[in-house]
């Protein structure tokens, strides 16, 4: 019996600790492990690593205040939130954003939202809709 390894996605930030902050916070997880270059953040079957860009890269370029939303990427993740309310609250006090509520769409028994971390990736959140 073959056991597969758990998914998850790498994130890379100029910023370490501020992005590792902002998806602790929104995710409501807590870090499982941290070194200086990296964050590994559990969910339920889903690991999220914030790795840091290589100094010698991440010093071509610089992150907008506020962070351009980095809308031509081909991934956008979809993370769950207890509330998408608060997910928009967290977002703002640590750098990041959550689209306004008149933004939000429902779809398969959530409620949806886009956004973008404190360095522009974009995100979606996902609230479950309760019956």
């Amino acid at each position: 019996m073959s056991h597969l390894a758990t998914p998850g996605a790498v994130i890379y930030a100029k910023d370490l600790s501020k992005v590792s902050c902002f998806y602790e916070q929104l995710l409501q997880s807590i870090a499982t492990h941290a070194e200086d270059n990296y964050t590994i953040l559990e969910l339920p079957h889903f690991q999220l690593v914030i790795h840091a860009i290589l100094a010698q890269i991440a010093s071509t370029f610089e992150i907008a205040n506020p962070p351009a939303r980095r809308g031509e990427t081909a991934i956008k993740l979809m993370l769950p939130v207890t509330s998408i309310s608060k997910a928009r609250d967290i977002a703002a006090s640590l750098g990041g954003h959550i689209d306004a509520a008149n933004y939000e769409w429902e779809f398969q028994h959530c409620r949806i939202c886009d956004g973008h971390d404190p360095e522009g990736n974009v995100i979606q959140v996902r609230e479950v809709i309760s019956k």
